[in-house]
């Protein structure tokens, strides 16, 4: 316990010290410093991130194939994937949902400053839209290659291969058993890992915090601080709504659950990445009581279809964008929009800034400027932090309720 409130201190003591490091970098009038800085400090982030990318795929490769081998038949695995994409839809939808409406009452893009667009950012994310297409979307989900997939953390590609492999283990029965085991004791290998790995994360922490605030300066809120305390206000009405639903669930427990996360929120807020915790978050959830095939089957599929902070974002980013410019979309065009942003946006869980991505793409088919996105640019890495934790929380949640539901959550008592 007090290692883990040691690492929690570590973090915000981290954050504390990266922001006001980079804000007394900020107020030197050398650009050419400021942007140098900010790229080479930014390389603590980039390791720390780097080292637990190194152990994404083996975890959830090991994990995810013994955890549908534990469950035992494809009936098991059926049942379990049903529950789960239950919960993933049905919260993606109430994300979606919150953005529009919140967005139809609060209307944050008359607020947007037109003459603070970040062109040059949005010259990066150009080029990644250039590869959104239905056929991209459909070929990513399903690989050409396991060792290629691994190589470039195509997490769902990963639970593809691994599913495959995993149902075709479970129905072997014995013969199976050997490599089942070895498997098993190689995910607690990894796990071990993550705890060497975690304790690099205050320097990762101090590297992302250092380097955005050094670049931007903390005076970026003077334009936008309407349109961000607009998003963490549907932010908030979602934590609400699921941290709801999970004490309707889960009782009491939900406080407990919490607090087991919080490092995995700390960390997942601090460097904008949802997937920096997934190693963390996988032990955690098994501490606190979830059953190990249930966590090894469900986490990672919540990863690439349940993303509940990016999900509500997306929809407010992009009808932002459009009252930015004054364009009127009828309700029936934003339903559109939001199933549209319902399919398009499953399986990128491994792209950088994935929700603009995602929003680039829906600007372009719904007339939207898309260079409009440039506009949301300076607030976004803020914006990705909160967006991040919230990622986390959903994912928690729904390991926790699938466990629940499956009846293999284990009492306090036992945990």
């Amino acid at each position: 316990m007090f290692q883990k409130n040691k690492l929690t201190i570590s973090i915000i003591l981290a954050m504390i010290a990266g922001i006001f490091v980079g804000y007394i970098v900020h107020l030197n009038t050398s650009k050419e410093f400021i942007e140098a800085f900010s790229k080479n400090i930014k390389l603590l982030s980039n390791i720390f991130i780097r080292l637990v990318q190194m152990i994404i795929a083996p975890l959830v490769f090991s994990t995810l194939v013994v955890g549908i081998a534990k469950l035992g038949d494809l009936k098991s695995v059926g049942r379990v994937g049903g529950k789960s994409l239950l919960w993933f839809v049905s919260a993606s939808l109430m994300s979606l949902l919150i953005g529009m409406i919140l967005v139809n009452i609060l209307e944050p893009g008359k607020y947007i400053d037109l003459s603070q667009a970040d062109n040059e950012s949005l010259k990066d994310l150009m080029a990644k839209k250039e590869s959104f297409s239905l056929q991209k979307f459909v070929e990513h989900i399903f690989p050409k290659s396991i060792i290629d997939a691994m190589a470039t953390n195509e997490i769902l590609q990963i639970v593809v291969f691994s599913i495959f492999f995993g149902v075709a283990a479970a129905s072997m029965g014995e013969k199976a058993k050997p490599i089942i085991k070895a498997l098993d004791s190689f995910s607690h290998i990894i796990l071990k890992i993550v705890g060497y790995v975690m304790n690099f994360a205050p320097i990762g922490v101090f590297g992302a915090l250092c380097a955005v605030v050094a670049a931007k300066g903390l005076g970026i809120f003077q334009f936008y601080i309407i349109y961000f305390l607009y998003f963490l206000i549907g932010i908030a009405i979602l934590w609400i709504i699921l941290v709801g639903v999970g004490y309707l669930i889960l009782g009491k427990r939900m406080t407990t659950l919490l607090k087991a996360i919080s490092n995995p929120l700390l960390i997942a807020f601090s460097t904008t990445s949802s997937e920096a915790v997934f190693p963390k978050l996988t032990e955690e959830l098994e501490k606190f009581g979830c059953k190990d095939k249930i966590v090894a089957f469900v986490l990672p599929l919540g990863y690439s279809f349940n993303l509940d902070g990016s999900m509500m974002y997306m929809t407010f980013a992009s009808l932002a964008i459009a009252q930015a410019y004054g364009i009127e979309l009828p309700i029936a065009t934003q339903l559109t929009m939001l199933l549209v942003l319902m399919l398009t946006s499953k399986g990128i869980a491994g792209v950088p800034r994935a929700s603009l991505v995602v929003v680039l793409a829906t600007c372009s088919m719904f007339g939207i400027p898309p260079e409009g996105v440039a506009l949301i640019l300076p607030i976004d890495h803020f914006c990705d932090m909160f967006r991040s934790m919230t990622n986390v929380v959903g994912n928690a949640l729904a390991t926790t309720v699938v466990s629940k539901w499956e009846g293999e959550l284990a009492p306090d008592s036992q945990v």
